[in-house]
């Protein structure tokens, strides 16, 4: 990997900006980044050196005048953001601006060769910054000098065959993918102008994006959300057993009860969480009363969670929570259990994940550019 070159603190600080810019004239960079013009000058002089700012173009201003527009230089570089899904491998590239350079989709077992497809489709010549990895799982702080790795062989077999198409050198940095779809629904989904809410996913598995003043919420382990360990059952008699909220909450308890109540003058029963909500969605009676019984479940589920956080809003996503059929459930039983809280479906879908680990890439991208700071002053 090409390391970024040494900054000076203001010239770091008008990088920032015009990453997150994507494009802005010297005015316009020395407002955002609080500094003085001529400040502004010496800084995209020296990033224009550097081939991190080129000129884009001219902008007519309120007098008529034109200034000079610049956006992010080819040295600036690209990231990557892969999603280790339990079916697919989604992959997108970033410039450091946010664009999408590239993307590619394939099956977990092809994740390596969906990793090179999408380096192959970056821009010549840009460097890696770094690497986003989202999986199901914990996911540990860093530790310097440590290789990162998922923490359970859940995910850790996939992610080593997805590493070796990874270059040499690049930092490589582990998400929770719920985290990264609740980034997702907080910068471009369901949840966007709101600071605090929680993203409850609700599929094969369960999970909970905590999203507090803007940042995610992660824990002392990495394990903040983490709802498939909720003691459960919690009766008279009966033995909470590990992780086993998730296995009744699933999708495949929910389409073994669905093969239990299923009446053979109904046709096959539905074999996909899909199908189950497109034949209730069709006004079939048990699969109709399946999906009520789901959503009351969901609620629950929901007021824990409003118990603890407060979180104002809870965003529903996953391959069933998204689906819009349980939302007037969910909102029944937590308002009956709890106090007001908004509830709505995810807005960002399937892509949520990786939408969410792209956009922390590219944060963690700028960084490696801008981190140097203040080394030439």
């Amino acid at each position: 990997m090409a390391e970024a070159p040494r900054l000076t603190e203001s010239a770091s600080a008008v990088f920032a900006v015009l990453a997150g810019a994507g494009s802005a004239t010297r005015p316009q960079l020395a407002s955002l980044a609080g500094l003085s013009k001529p400040t502004v000058s010496s800084a995209v002089a020296e990033l224009e050196s550097a081939r991190l700012a080129a000129h884009s173009g001219t902008a007519s201003g309120v007098t008529g005048r034109s200034a000079a527009v610049y956006g992010l230089g080819p040295a600036a570089g690209a990231v990557l953001a892969v999603d280790l899904g339990p079916a697919l491998t989604r992959v997108r590239g970033c410039a450091l601006d946010g664009t999408l350079l590239a993307q590619a989709t394939g099956t977990r077992d092809e994740a390596a060769d969906v990793v090179r497809e999408a380096l192959a489709a970056l821009p010549a010549g840009a460097p890696l910054r770094t690497v986003v990895v989202a999986v199901g799982d914990v996911t540990a702080r860093e530790k310097e000098g440590a290789r990162m790795r998922p923490a359970t062989a859940k995910a850790g077999p996939v992610f080593d065959a997805m590493a070796v198409a990874l270059p040499p050198g690049v930092p490589v940095h582990l998400e929770n993918n719920v985290n990264c779809a609740a980034l997702a629904e907080l910068h471009e989904g369901a949840a966007r102008g709101r600071r605090t809410f929680g993203y409850l996913r609700i599929g094969v598995g369960i999970g909970l994006g905590i999203v507090v003043g803007g940042e995610v919420l992660r824990g002392a382990n990495g394990a903040a959300g983490e709802l498939a360990r909720l003691p459960y059952p919690w009766d008279d008699g009966r033995e909470p057993r590990h992780e086993a909220l998730e296995e009744y909450i699933g999708a495949r308890s929910l389409l073994r009860r669905a093969a239990e109540a299923w009446p053979d003058e109904d046709g096959p029963c539905p074999r996909t969480a899909e199908q189950l909500f497109t034949r209730a969605g069709e006004g079939r009676a048990v699969a109709r009363a399946v999906i009520d019984r789901h959503a009351v479940d969901v609620g629950r589920l929901a007021a824990a969670v409003t118990a603890v956080l407060d979180p104002g809003l809870i965003v529903l996503g996953g391959s069933t929570g998204a689906d819009p059929q349980i939302l007037p459930g969910v909102r029944a039983e937590l308002a009956r259990l709890s106090w007001p809280t908004e509830v709505v479906s995810s807005k960002v879908g399937d892509l949520g994940t990786v939408v969410g680990a792209a956009r922390l890439a590219v944060t963690r991208g700028v960084q490696t550019v801008t981190e140097t700071a203040g080394a030439k002053d």
